[in-house]
């Protein structure tokens, strides 16, 4: 679980490292927010301080919200209820006013972790993909992948039990409807535009006069990001 620590203050960047290392992260600092903005690779969690000498924080906050996933707890001296609602709407997960314990500040990370990291029983994994039924979102090799909400439906359908075919009439009947009665082209156009998406060959199979199964999506295999 890898930790980034965005911190001006040496003394209080170090003093966080360390705790959170004695307690089993992997973690690492930053002074600025450029520099969290380019962090590689993404941390699991920011520890965010607000007051940056090169962005403010809030900015900082709203960025890295844009493009990940990781947790998002503010640490800072900051105690003002606009401070605070500033953070959590630009997409911060929690708010720690300094001064604070280490062990208060460990149960937060803890605590965040828990919303925002789904159960096995939410996500499901096949190879480099992963299916996140909490959040409907989708993911190839790390690469997010956005897809319209038939097309997740469907993928949800496949990737449920990877390797079973599925046949035309059940994804018909999970994506739309049990008593589906339009044409079955529509399910061949969703299928070819979630192949695209994903970008990686063979990994939506089509299994001729039965339907379909996911295929091979082993962890070398990249996404192809070509559009074909």
């Amino acid at each position: 679980m890898r930790v980034l620590v965005v911190e001006d203050d040496p003394g209080i960047a170090a003093s966080l490292v360390l705790g959170l290392e004695r307690a089993g992260y992997r973690a690492r600092s930053v002074g600025t927010g450029r520099e969290a903005l380019a962090e590689v690779p993404e941390p699991d969690v920011v520890l965010l301080d607000l007051g940056l000498p090169d962005l403010d924080g809030v900015e900082v906050c709203r960025r890295l919200r844009s493009r990940s996933r990781a947790a998002i707890i503010v640490v800072t001296a900051r105690g003002e209820e606009a401070d605070r609602v500033a953070a959590l709407d630009e997409g911060a997960d929690d708010y720690l006013v300094k001064p604070f314990g280490l062990a208060e500040l460990l149960a937060r990370i803890r605590a965040v972790l828990r919303r925002v990291e789904p159960s096995d029983s939410e996500l499901l994994r096949h190879g480099i993909l992963a299916v996140d039924l909490r959040s409907r979102r989708v993911t190839v090799g790390g690469r997010e992948v956005a897809l319209t909400p038939k097309e997740f439906d469907i993928l949800e359908c496949l990737a449920a039990d990877p390797g079973r075919v599925v046949t035309r009439q059940e994804v018909l009947e999970r994506a739309w409807d049990a008593h589906w009665y339009g044409p079955t082209k529509v399910l061949d156009v969703h299928i070819a535009a979630l192949r695209r998406k994903l970008g990686v060959p063979g990994l939506v199979e089509t299994v001729y006069g039965r339907g379909f199964r996911l295929g091979a999506a082993e962890p070398g295999q990249d996404p192809d990001l070509g559009v074909r």
